[in-house]
């Protein structure tokens, strides 16, 4: 008789990965199934560009691999996984005048945004990072449940700010603060008008100050190669290339998790689905894609103001109106002729990811699902603004479009590197 399997996981991302080794840690006879030749999904590292040169493919700043209860206790650091913390979390670079700096130092960073946005500032992190511990294990946790009776002033606390559009707590940090707080919301890709867009930026400040934006030497796939060390250590056994069309075909199971995309879910499981469950997938709303290149350089980005070479992650956009404009076209299918730019300068702190005396960079824009073009010069513009010089130090790029995200995992529809919108409804 063939054998039944406890649990069937498809999709070797972190998620799956995790999965996988915590139902193999309570006893269960595991099968980890990828698409892919290697696990990792979006932690995965590679010389895209020149020998030598090594870029992650996705995902580069890591604050929940030090904050996440979960990852936490994996204790992946036993291992051999190794975290660089960059002097500064992220810098946004300004025209005219000094770039502004996240420090760790809530206070260092307060000062820094001026008389304006100093309080107010200093007032929401102080808060945020001292009940971060009670905050995370709610805000990770299932959405829809009673939250422990310690969590609930923390909650109450943190949950207006968090529900408040970006657009109208940006401008009450002063000029400075505007622009810091409009990069973090950013993040969410949602238009800076939107109800609960300054979440996004709640949590990532917190982080800043609370654990830092550390990034894994060698690269992201260091992550997803400790967590395999520790899933064939555990006993899970892992098929690579196996790209599952029917979930009829599988093994035997008793039960099935899917580290999937919402449409993954509903391509596979669509005629196994009550209507309910069914419409709910179809009207899964996609989220923004993104258009992301990755260089090699000769030497370090030339920014205007030399402190953000400080720096792991770069917010370049300018001023809140500009980020917000920019943020607002995507929706409409539009891509701003000065977009916000997100970049990350790893070898800055890692000298593993490119020979000596070179580095590498890589930066993405938001753009409309699916988009079709090529940003190439307007990203590359928006760099000579705040680094002019930029060109002359490229010594190779490779770009990655939104169809090339979804080639390279299925869980990326249209580029969507979220895997959805990141609207209040849906989250």
């Amino acid at each position: 008789m063939s054998k039944i399997w406890d649990l069937i996981v498809v999709g070797g991302g972190v998620n799956g990965m995790v999965s996988a080794l915590l139902a193999r840690e309570r006893g269960l006879e595991v099968l980890l199934l990828e698409a892919h030749d290697s696990l990792g999904g979006g932690v995965r590292t590679k010389e895209l560009t020149l020998p030598g040169f090594r870029h992650d493919l996705c995902s580069a700043i890591h604050p929940f691999g030090m904050s996440s209860p979960v990852l936490t206790s994996l204790r992946l650091e036993d291992e051999g996984l190794e975290w660089i913390q960059p002097p500064i979390p992220l810098a946004h670079p300004l025209l005219g005048e000094e770039a502004i700096l996240l420090h760790r130092d809530i206070e260092k960073t307060a000062r820094s945004l001026g008389p304006g946005g100093r309080q107010l500032y200093r007032r929401l992190f102080e808060r945020f990072t001292k009940d971060w511990d009670k905050l995370q294990n709610q805000l990770l946790g299932p959405a829809l449940r009673l939250p422990r009776f310690d969590a609930l002033l923390p909650l109450a606390l943190f949950g207006p700010c968090a529900l408040t559009p970006a657009s109208w707590i940006g401008p009450r940090l002063g000029r400075r603060g505007a622009a810091l707080w409009a990069g973090l919301a950013g993040h969410s890709l949602l238009p800076l008008e939107s109800a609960a867009s300054s979440a996004v930026a709640c949590v990532l400040g917190s982080l800043a100050h609370k654990v830092g934006w550390p990034m894994p030497k060698g690269g992201a796939s260091r992550i997803a190669d400790t967590l395999e060390q520790k899933l064939r250590k555990a006993g899970v056994e892992i098929q690579l290339g196996r790209f599952v069309r029917d979930t009829k075909r599988l093994p035997r199971h008793r039960a099935l998790m899917l580290d999937m995309s919402a449409k993954q879910c509903l391509a596979l499981l669509g005629d196994q689905l009550s209507g309910a469950k069914r419409r709910g997938l179809e009207g899964f709303r996609l989220g923004p894609g993104v258009f992301k290149l990755d260089y090699a350089l000769s030497e370090p980005v030339p920014w205007l103001d030399p402190k953000v070479a400080q720096a792991g992650t770069v917010h370049i956009g300018g001023d809140f109106n500009a980020i917000s404009r920019s943020e607002k076209a995507v929706w409409s299918d539009r891509i701003s002729p000065e977009p916000f730019l997100l970049g990350v300068q790893p070898s800055l702190f890692d000298s593993t990811r490119s020979p000596q005396g070179k580095h590498t960079f890589w930066v993405y824009l938001h753009v409309p699902n699916a988009w079709p073009g090529d940003a190439t010069e307007l990203i590359e513009s928006q760099m000579e603004r705040y680094a002019p010089g930029f060109r002359d130090v490229v010594l190779a790029s490779k770009c990655h479009s939104t169809s090339d995200f979804e080639a390279y995992n299925a869980n990326f529809v249209g580029g969507d590197i979220l895997g959805g919108a990141n609207t209040l409804g849906q989250v």
